[in-house]
Order: C-alpha cells, then sequence, then structure tokens
C-alpha cells in the first residue's frame, strides 16, 4: 500500500492553508482555488477602493457585476443583490467611485475578484471622515449629550421654520401643520439649504429666530439628497448655533436613513421635515376632544364640590354648642391631655430602667469568674520570681569565682610579691631577654607601689634558667 494519500481532505475538513500541501501529493483545483480563496479573505480585511466603472451589468437576479479600473490596472466586482437594494445610486461607465469590499477568489473560474458591500461616488469619503472627525469633537465637548436637550412645548404659541423657500419640504411642513394645528402661527425664518455659504445663513436664521423671540420652538428641515447636497447641516458653526439656542430645535433634515451633525446637536430629532412637524404641533381635533373631557370632568366635579360643602354645611350646624358647653369640652381635653403627658413622661424612664435591668442580668450571667485565672497567675508569678533569684544567685557565684580567678591573674597581684616590669622607654614593649638591654638606654622600671625611669651604665648579660 501506499504510504500517502493522492487525496485532499473531505469538504468537511479545516480549511487548507500555505503550509498544509506536500511537494508529491496531487490537490485538485477546486481544493486549491478554495484554500487561495481562504488565505486572502483572512489576509486582506475590508478596504475602500477606488476606480473607474467599464462593463456594468444588472443581472436578472439583481446582481451587480462591473470592473473597476485606473490607468495602470483594472479589478472585476460583483455586488449581490441583499447589498445592491441599498446603493444610494446605480453606477454607469466611467463613473468615478469607490467600494468598499472584500478581496476574494471566484473559484469555479479561479478569478480575483472584489466582493462589493457599499459603493459611493469619489469624494463621499472625504467628506464621511470628516463628517466622523467633527461629531467626534462635538460629542467630546459635550454638545450631544442627553441632559442637555430641552423638551418640546406641549402648546407652543407660535412655530418657527428655518429652511429654503423653494424647499420641497417646506410645503409638506406647511401641510402637515394646517392640517394639525391651524391655530398655531407659523413664521419661516428663509435660508438657502445648499450652496456656498448655506451653512452661515442657516446659522443666522437660528440666532435671529432667538433674537426676536416670536416662536416657542423652531424646525430646521430640508428634503433629502446626497452627502454633498446636505453638507451645510454638518458644519460646525450651525452645530454650534442649535445647541446655544434657547428655543428647542427639532431636526428634520433628509430621510429616515440621512444623519447629520444638526441631527445630533438638536434637541429632537425628526426621520424627516413631516415628522418633525408633526413633533411640535398638538393636533386640534385631539385638543378640542380633550377640551370637551376636561370641561365635562369640571363640570363634574364642581358638581361634587357643591354637594361636599352642603354636606359640610349640615356638619358644621350640628356642631354648634354654647361657649360653656365648649369650655367645659375644652377643659375636659386638656386633662385628658395632662394626664397622657405625664404618662408619656414616666414611660420612658420605666423603659429604661427595665432595659438596664436586663442588661445587668445578662452582664452577670456572662460575666467571667477570674478568681481561679488570677490565683494561677499568683503562683506562675512566685515561681517565675524564685527562678529569677536562684539564677541571679547562681550568676553572682559564677562572677565571683571569676573575679578571683582573675585577680590571682592580674599583673598587679605579681608585681606585689616582689617581681618588676622594665618597659623599654623606645619601643614600649617589655623587656624579655638579656640581649634587649644596652647602655645608655633609657626604660622603665614598674614595681607594686609605682614607677621609676632609669638609665643602665653597664650592661652584664648573663643566660640562666631561673633565679
Amino acid at each position: 500500500m501506499p504510504s500517502r494519500s493522492s487525496f485532499p481532505p473531505s469538504a468537511g475538513a479545516a480549511p487548507l492553508g500555505p503550509g498544509s500541501f506536500e511537494a508529491d501529493v496531487a490537490v485538485p483545483v477546486s481544493v486549491l482555488n478554495r484554500a487561495i480563496g481562504t488565505m486572502l479573505e483572512r489576509s486582506f480585511p475590508l478596504v475602500w477602493v477606488a476606480g473607474e466603472v467599464s462593463n456594468f451589468t444588472r443581472a436578472a437576479s439583481g446582481h451587480w457585476y462591473f470592473s473597476i479600473k485606473d490607468a495602470q490596472a483594472q479589478m472585476r466586482c460583483v455586488m449581490f443583490r441583499g447589498r445592491a437594494q441599498y446603493a444610494e445610486f446605480v453606477p454607469r461607465e466611467g463613473d468615478k467611485i469607490e467600494v468598499r469590499a472584500l478581496v476574494t477568489m471566484y473559484e469555479p473560474r479561479g478569478e480575483l475578484q472584489l466582493n462589493v458591500e457599499a459603493v459611493r461616488r469619489t469624494g463621499m469619503g472625504r467628506l464621511y471622515e470628516t463628517f466622523l472627525r467633527l461629531k467626534a469633537q462635538l460629542e467630546a465637548e459635550g454638545l450631544f449629550a442627553p441632559e442637555r436637550k430641552r423638551p418640546l412645548p406641549t402648546h407652543p404659541r407660535a412655530i418657527g421654520i428655518v429652511t429654503s423657500l423653494q424647499a420641497a419640504a417646506l410645503r409638506d411642513v406647511l401641510t402637515t401643520l394646517a392640517r394639525r394645528a391651524p391655530h398655531v402661527p407659523v413664521i419661516v425664518y428663509p435660508a438657502p439649504v445648499q450652496g456656498a455659504g448655506a451653512g452661515e445663513k442657516l446659522t443666522a436664521m437660528i440666532e435671529t429666530a432667538n433674537a426676536r423671540r416670536e416662536v416657542d420652538v423652531l424646525i430646521v428641515c430640508r428634503g433629502g439628497g446626497s452627502i454633498e447636497d446636505l453638507w451645510a447641516f454638518n458644519e460646525e458653526a450651525l452645530a454650534r448655533a442649535i445647541a446655544g439656542s434657547a428655543l428647542p430645535i427639532v431636526s428634520g433634515v433628509g430621510h429616515e436613513t440621512d444623519f447629520t451633525i444638526a441631527d445630533f446637536a438638536a434637541d429632537v430629532r425628526a426621520p424627516t421635515p413631516t415628522g418633525a412637524a408633526e413633533l411640535v404641533s398638538p393636533q386640534r381635533t385631539m385638543l378640542l376632544r380633550e377640551l370637551d373631557h376636561r370641561t365635562a370632568a369640571l363640570a363634574r366635579g364642581f358638581g361634587r364640590l357643591m354637594e361636599r360643602r352642603a354636606q359640610q354645611l349640615d356638619w358644621l350646624a350640628r356642631r354648634l354648642v354654647s361657649p360653656a358647653e365648649r369650655l367645659r369640652r375644652q377643659r375636659t381635653h386638656l386633662q385628658q391631655l395632662q394626664v397622657r403627658l405625664a404618662s408619656a413622661g414616666a414611660r420612658p424612664l420605666r423603659d429604661a430602667q427595665g432595659r438596664f435591668a436586663l442588661v445587668r442580668l445578662r452582664w452577670q450571667r456572662w460575666r467571667p469568674d477570674l478568681s481561679a485565672p488570677r490565683a494561677l497567675v499568683l503562683g506562675l508569678r512566685g515561681r517565675l520570681d524564685s527562678s529569677f533569684e536562684r539564677d541571679r544567685e547562681r550568676r553572682g557565684a559564677k562572677v565571683a569565682a571569676l573575679s578571683a580567678r582573675l585577680d590571682v591573674l592580674s599583673p598587679q597581684r605579681t608585681l606585689e610579691r616582689g617581681y618588676a616590669a622594665l618597659i623599654d622607654a623606645q619601643t614600649g614593649r617589655a623587656v624579655r631577654s638579656p640581649a634587649a638591654l644596652k647602655r645608655e638606654r633609657a626604660f622603665t622600671v614598674h614595681v607594686a607601689e609605682g614607677s621609676a625611669d632609669v638609665t643602665l651604665k653597664d650592661v652584664q648579660p648573663r643566660l640562666t634558667d631561673g633565679f
């Protein structure tokens, strides 16, 4: 039997990597392509790729097939229906776009391709990055904090709208307000919502509305569009004006999927301009219905109040008594209060005495008997004192013996027995040999009762074993 198989792992095995193949093992093309595809998907993360669209085809299944190219190279792309149906536009031949894609391999043909998840027009990436940086900056400053948001007035006396007079969103808002709250006046603060300088003019209109104080709430709105069309609502000055507005502001910019910096800075974000109009306007029919309900409730409440007052009048009439009877009752009541006061004053003392007696009884019950430990401590103390005394006596005797031995060996005792010590004055050492005695040399002689300095006139050495 052969020692190695010529077939790759089964379909259920783990995917092969670059080191999974052996030089003399044959693998099918499909397995090799699958391994290459797996390696590509693991090695390359999602990335934005820019280029020009060519060979665009929309299949009957809804999938998009096209190529993206530049001056030096091109790459085939596929965008499946589940992703393509959410794209904001359909690319055309020659369009400059950016795709967010994963590098994969189409295994049946062994072709490298990009699996596209999102598509945008060229330039939107930079705008979106600018949008994210500004959003993070303002959020760090606290402009989007929930606690800063103000509630909308329940019944505004006037509603302000900041938008363009030519905007379709203005007609939608006015129609909604006329339907829901025709009794509320509306003031329009006109400003362009797109193009150069639109953000500055929107900011100026918000400041004008705050200065005039003509309305109780403001709507800042416009219709949908691309990120470039909505860019005026992503400017920092407008966001700061909205956050610093004394009037509550509702942002109704674009469609439900569109988000701008103004949406985050506003007190309330509406999905559409029509939704913003519905948020700020109380519905007239509901108000009339509530008014009828409250009128009926007020009438019922007034009727019940009159009934209670009549009943109270009858009860007060029955309580009318003579002044003497009233004084008698008050005197009786005062006596009762006096008795209760005396009883209440004595009760804490009795309770405290009872608690003290109980605590004292418990303390006596659990009080430890110290007589046996005290006797044991006294006995140990006596033993310790006796032990210390015996040890002191032993140590004193030992010190006396050592002192006697030291006294016997003391040089002073030797001198007292008639001996003398001769010290060389130059070296300070004791003379031990006759050879160290030199004529005309100074020496110090130590005897028992003192010392003397001597100078030798003559020396006659004599070797002997003793006296």
